[in-house]
């Protein structure tokens, strides 16, 4: 029996499935930074003026920097940058930080100071494409910006690796400000790649991503998918991403099933308001105002009239059939529904990075 460990939270968990039942396990691949690779990089930094390093969200690739970045302010007697993070993880962060270094809420809505270098690790993203530092501002810090991105959207599906209208808006939203960022592009085994400078110019480096995360694998009846990071499966929210990256190589009518722990609960403004009947499908075609995650409830109920999904998560069963997925009290239950509901000799792919992988 072949052992696979999937993420799932900040644990990993296995899935017991036997040889003839594993069609193929896809993992994210490319060539891994080494150490002196990483600190040539970061030497391009001016480190003799303040620098507030602003972490969007947490990662090992994201701690890797953080750690160089330190060691190599501590080799030129320079002082640490200050680090700065979302209330909601900054635990989190902090547990992951080098010794010395201090950190604290990030709550300022203006984001204009030029000492801010934001920092985030580069994926998929159902309605901008690309996942980058510049979407990521946008969401957080331009709700009537994120109308109009939604408005320039590509239909009623997910476009993950493709770059719509909605990825310039994002674009113009970072222009406005005078900032730097550090983007990073990863795999599960390592750092890839970054670069440094504005994020408008950063955001080239979905290049790198897509040359290192595109597979052709055909289309598949079952699927299991990990997101393969606890940061895209913290919330429903975050980890629909990696559904949408794995969406086209899934056949009609087959079932994709989703690890994905959500200890942050749905993370979504608008899939809260469905499930509490306070927002309709119908309101999200032409919608007035933004409201967070507007473009994953639209996508999940699109993208449901072509197969089944299935749910492995900490989340009240309520909110899965509310979503009309199937809820999964656990890995091993997953693959008991499938032999199940498809029979003993149904074969599965599993899927061990989905937040970095692009199928086809």
């Amino acid at each position: 029996m072949p052992e696979i460990w999937l993420n799932y939270g900040i644990t990993d968990v296995v899935l017991d499935i036997k040889a003839e039942n594993l069609e193929e396990k896809i993992d994210s691949d490319g060539k891994i930074m080494d150490d002196s690779a990483i600190n040539e990089k970061l030497n391009s930094l001016d480190l003799s003026k303040p620098m507030e390093l602003v972490v969007l969200h947490n990662s090992k690739s994201i701690q890797k920097i953080i750690s160089s970045l330190f060691t190599l302010c501590e080799q030129k007697s320079k002082p640490f940058p200050k680090i700065l993070t979302d209330k909601k993880i900054l635990n989190l962060v902090k547990s992951g930080l080098p010794e010395g270094s201090s950190i604290n809420e990030f709550d300022d809505t203006d984001i204009s100071n030029s000492n801010l270098v934001f920092m985030g690790e580069m994926e998929f993203d159902g309605l901008f494409g690309y996942e980058t530092i510049s979407t990521r501002l946008i969401k957080k810090f331009g709700t009537e910006s994120m109308l109009s991105a939604y408005a320039k959207r590509h239909g009623h599906l997910p476009v993950p690796g493709q770059y719509p209208e909605s990825l310039q808006e994002a674009k113009k939203f970072s222009d406005n400000f005078e900032i730097q960022g550090i983007e990073i592009i990863a795999n599960s085994q390592g750092i890839i790649d970054f670069s440094i400078g504005h994020p408008s110019e950063t955001i080239a480096s979905t290049k790198i991503l897509e040359s290192n995360s595109i597979k052709d694998i055909g289309h598949h009846k079952t699927m299991m998918i990990s997101t393969g990071k606890d940061s895209s499966n913290d919330t429903l929210g975050n980890s629909l991403s990696s559904l949408w990256n794995c969406s086209n190589a899934i056949k009609n009518d087959g079932l994709a099933i989703l690890v994905a722990e959500c200890k942050g609960g749905l993370g979504s403004d608008a899939i809260q308001q469905y499930v509490e009947d306070r927002l309709t499908l119908d309101q999200l075609r032409n919608p007035t105002k933004y409201i967070s995650g507007m473009e994953d409830l639209l996508f999940l109920s699109e993208i449901q009239k072509n197969f089944q999904i299935g749910l492995v998560s900490i989340l009240p069963e309520f909110y899965a059939k509310k979503l009309d997925m199937i809820s999964l009290p656990g890995i091993k239950y997953s693959m008991d529904y499938v032999l199940k509901t498809q029979g003993a000799r149904q074969k599965v792919a599993v899927i061990a990075d989905g937040a970095r992988l692009l199928l086809r």
